[in-house]
């Protein structure tokens, strides 16, 4: 990965607005869908158009935008782990999948609840269920999504898939000439929270989704490309335990998920592979959020050879703190969040460089690439994404001027 030599990178946490011709046409992804072979040129040209686009925003480490993961909605904010659903077999809709079914936990014994039974919910079920409220998140009280259950073995089918990922970013790399570009990835954490219909325990579909996104992995690296791994499991899913369990139980649950990680990475170039972890990107108050400095280790345990968090929203800004009392490994990089994906406020070049400052000045300013907290695609309004990221550059050159003076 290239790193801040003379100067502060910038870079994003991966999706980016869809055009409406894109996602309208994504429909043809869904199977039986007519219009596929359209569909695919479409994309490929998009993803130039993407690129192009990040670069001329000042955007140094690029990506195809997830354009390859469906998404048919201006807003949505689940195309970053329901694209795997496509790419994998033994998963069907099943009338008895308990996804949606409350669950508590006990001590010494974390469960997942169901997306909607989430502490934060519940806790603002008004603001929640208010259409004027901001909060753009499907309606708890309409019928839920449904997802796939694990019906027997899983297995990866979306060789041609991830294939047409690398293809249409590799292409876009070379027209624009951008350095270096990363394609982006679900976790195994993530991933095994939909239904288990066959695995005899959580640890045991854990790791066979491991063995399934490992060979996603493996394609992005083989095409030379950066790998980002993609898990708000790490830090979201203490949301979605009732009742609110012990720091010290939940750090056992996230630690299996670390570990199944870890087994997917064994072998694989570190030095390639970037881990984004999050709070989830919903625009809600998230006053259920874990502090950070509760995650940090085990964030660095993981096998990767740069960290992205959200470090720019106004729950988790404070905690640049926690590099304060962690060392960052030598030869890792960290990818702030500078701008947050959770505010239609457009932040200031200023104050973007003040927040790449703080990071810097604690771990070194070679080791900093200035990022986005989440993905904007599906969060915020195209307009107000874009100028997101060219004001993260801005920042970027300003902070680069100070550190580099």
């Amino acid at each position: 990965m290239l790193h801040s030599a003379d100067r502060i990178l910038t870079s994003h946490a991966g999706s980016l607005p869809r055009t409406p011709e894109l996602l309208e046409a994504n429909e043809a992804r869904v199977p039986g869908g007519a219009g596929a072979e359209e569909f695919d040129r479409l994309l490929r040209d998009a993803v130039v158009d993407v690129v192009r686009r990040q670069r001329e925003a000042g955007i140094d480490v690029v990506n195809d935008g997830e354009y390859g993961h469906a998404m048919t909605h201006s807003v949505d904010y689940g195309a970053w782990w329901t694209y795997s659903f496509d790419r994998t077999g033994g998963l069907e809709i099943v009338d008895d999948n308990d996804i949606h079914v409350p669950k508590r936990s006990t001590p010494g014994n974390v469960v997942l609840t169901s997306f909607l039974d989430r502490r934060d919910l519940a806790a603002f079920h008004d603001a929640y269920t208010d259409p004027s409220s901001g909060i753009h998140l499907a309606d708890p009280d309409l019928p839920p999504p449904v997802f796939p259950a694990a019906t027997g073995p899983i297995s990866y089918t979306g060789r041609d898939a991830v294939s047409s990922d690398v293809a249409n970013l590799t292409a876009a790399l070379r027209e624009t000439g951008a350095a270096e570009g990363f394609v982006a990835a679900l976790s195994p954490g993530s991933a095994a929270r939909i239904g288990n219909h066959h695995y005899a325990s959580e640890e045991e579909f854990l790791y066979a989704w491991a063995d399934v996104l490992r060979e996603e992995y493996t394609a992005i690296l083989d095409a030379g490309l950066v790998l980002q791994i993609d898990d708000p499991s790490i830090a979201e899913s203490w949301d979605q335990i009732n009742p609110e369990p012990a720091v010290e139980d939940y750090r056992r649950f996230v630690q299996v998920r670390v570990e199944a990680l870890n087994h997917a990475l064994r072998g694989l170039p570190q030095e390639r592979i970037r881990f984004h972890l999050c709070w989830g990107s919903w625009h809600g108050p998230h006053t259920t959020d874990l502090e950070f400095k509760h995650l940090v280790d085990l964030l660095l345990s993981i096998d990767a050879g740069a960290y992205s968090f959200e470090g720019a929203n106004a729950r988790h800004e404070h905690e640049w703190k926690v590099w304060e009392d962690h060392t960052l490994p030598e030869g890792k990089l960290i990818l702030p969040g500078v701008v947050s994906h959770a505010t239609n406020v457009v932040e200031h070049p200023e104050l973007v460089a003040d927040r790449i400052e703080r990071y810097a000045k604690l771990v070194g300013r070679e080791n900093v690439i200035a990022s986005t907290d989440c993905g904007l695609g599906g969060r915020v309004h195209p307009q107000i994404a874009w100028a997101k990221l060219e004001t993260l550059a801005r920042g970027a050159e300003l902070a680069s001027r100070r550190l580099w003076a």
